[in-house]
């Protein structure tokens, strides 16, 4: 029987393009480019399988094909806000993603830039690299202390969780939480955690705001200048989340004025263009989409992809189904 096709739409860990290749008839993206709208509507007419990645805008547009010969979108990701999953439906394709194996790592990075934005560790590097540093002094790049000040999370999934625990246990932080549903007693209990209704009653509680939720529609610039203004003065914003959450322009403007203390973002709207304003903010410090960037993660993202593909073309309801 001949293998499904597949097409994978970047580079992945050279481990899991071998795996690929050993179980199924897999094309890989040599060129590591994200694909074309108009390239990704050719793939659904030849691929058994389409492998995205967030860079990879599997819209309505890319969608618009008439009895496509692809049967799942495997997605690279635990987020997949970037596929019409509505157009996806309505051709019958399943569509699975990555959960669980990213979320260490990226509760790593929004610590990361936690403790980067709260000790200015970016504005000292930059100093340095520039030649700039004339030595010690006791004013120099004051910070902010984060062991036992307030974390408010924004979105209490997997990553939110791991967030909670290496604030609370590692830095004996206080964890204000919002959710669009109520978590669970028993879950908000291992924290030590208080959850809030509204995101009007986080915001004026919290020293440092980390952002876990979903990004499309629905959660776009739910961080708007009206909960900026909410914000404590020297309160700092981390988003590890999607980019679409914040209002670029309203983040911009309250640094510009030091309305808040400071952000941290690895992710951007309309990325890998930056918003030249945010390159302006000394009281921001930028990674590049780095959240799952260790080996240990982005393996067994891509293991979890052939685990899904293998379910789904041996009649089986892969586990990370979504639709």
């Amino acid at each position: 029987m001949a293998k499904p096709k597949v097409l994978v739409t970047r580079r992945w860990p050279d481990a899991v393009e071998a795996r690929l290749c050993e179980n199924f008839d897999a094309v890989l993206n040599r060129g590591d480019k994200p694909l074309t709208e108009t390239e990704i509507r050719e793939a659904l007419q030849s691929y058994d399988a389409i492998l995205p990645t967030v860079t990879d805008k599997v819209s309505s547009k890319a969608l618009d094909v008439t009895n496509p010969q692809t049967r799942i979108l495997a997605n690279y990701g635990v987020g997949y806000n970037h596929i019409d999953m509505g157009k996806a439906a309505d051709h019958g394709m399943m569509v699975t993603n990555t959960p669980d194996v990213l979320s260490e790592c990226t509760a790593d990075i929004a610590m990361t830039l936690m403790l980067m934005v709260a000790r200015r560790a970016g504005e000292g590097e930059r100093e340095l690299r520039a030649g700039q540093w004339d030595g010690w002094r006791p004013t120099h790049l004051v910070g902010t202390k984060v062991s036992g000040k307030v974390l408010g999370i924004v979105g209490f999934g997997r990553i939110g969780q791991e967030m909670a625990r290496r604030a609370h246990f590692g830095f004996g932080m206080k964890i204000v939480v919002f959710n669009r549903s109520s978590v669970a007693s028993e879950v908000l209990a291992q924290f030590n955690a208080v959850q809030v209704d509204t995101m009007e009653d986080l915001m004026p509680l919290c020293d440092f705001v980390s952002l876990h939720c979903p990004g499309g529609v629905s959660n776009r610039n739910l961080i708007n200048a009206r909960l900026l203004d909410l914000m404590k003065p020297d309160a700092f914003l981390i988003n590890t989340a999607r980019g679409e959450v914040i209002d670029e322009l309203a983040l911009t403007s309250a640094l510009m004025f030091d309305t808040i203390g400071g952000a941290a973002l690895d992710v951007f709207e309309g990325e890998p263009r930056i918003n030249p304003n945010l390159l302006q903010c000394d009281n921001l410090v930028m990674l590049p989409h780095l959240g799952s960037a260790t080996r240990e993660a982005r393996e067994a993202m891509g293991f979890r992809v052939l685990d899904n593909l293998t379910d789904f073309f041996e009649g089986r309801d892969p586990r990370d189904r979504v639709n």
